[in-house]
């Protein structure tokens, strides 16, 4: 059964088209919208936000998104057990409103970094990772200058006890607390990653690995859906 999702467009945003496709590829009913709006369309059931360089990364990347007129609903939707996934700019985007913790730094090489890296599938206990299983390695691109992960040590034993690690790096490529790639909110239902798994749904762009993503959200929201009807 297909689901909704709506895709934000911030100034700068350059994966909004990719992620909208690949969850269109995978079942949704896609809405992409403007980061001006106030309220989200009725009846979502993923909230996407994708990668890019949103208001040119001024300040720090994602403050400035973080502030905009939509994210006050994006917030209200999470805390009212709403999925979200934010990619690359996106995951900055969460942990600069707080729907996740930590925060994201400058690579420890100081340089942007952009190429495929591999990854390993840290728990397969969410909506964003079921189509896995835990310790699966995966090859998904990678493209940030502010990807290094930080946290502090309460935080990190929170969410390795937590099983809330969604991936990890089998090298971190950016200095990352814990190889740390992507992690889940407390209710499981938020996931900021900074690969890019919509830049791996097609064999003709190098793989698709990224498929397990979209594939988990199309099975959780198609079953909680049919559960609902």
């Amino acid at each position: 059964m297909s689901y909704r999702a709506g895709v934000l467009v911030f100034p700068g945003s350059n994966c909004d088209r990719d992620l909208a496709v690949a969850l269109k590829r995978a079942g949704a009913d896609v809405t992409m919208i403007w980061h001006k709006e106030t309220t989200l369309p009725a009846g979502l059931d993923l909230v996407g936000i994708p990668g890019g360089f949103s208001f040119g990364d001024y300040l720090r990347c994602g403050a400035i998104a973080a502030n905009s007129p939509i994210m006050r609903a994006v917030a209200d939707f999470a805390h009212g057990g709403g999925h979200v996934m934010g990619i690359c700019n996106g995951f900055q985007v969460l942990v600069e409103t707080g729907l996740l913790p930590g925060a994201l730094m400058r690579n420890a090489n100081l340089r942007f970094i952009c190429r495929t890296e591999t990854l390993v599938v840290s728990t397969e206990a969410s909506p964003f990772t079921r189509a896995y299983t835990k310790g699966q390695e995966i090859r998904v691109p990678i493209a940030h200058h502010d990807g290094n992960y930080v946290a502090t040590d309460e935080i990190l034993r929170q969410l390795s006890a937590e099983d809330r690690i969604a991936f990890r790096y089998t090298s971190t490529p950016n200095g990352a607390m814990d190889d740390i790639a992507g992690i889940l909110s407390a209710n499981r239902r938020v996931l900021g990653l900074m690969p890019h798994p919509e830049r791996a749904v097609d064999e003709q762009h190098g793989g698709v690995d990224g498929k397990g993503v979209f594939a988990s959200l199309a099975e959780a929201l198609g079953t909680s859906l049919l559960q609902e009807a």
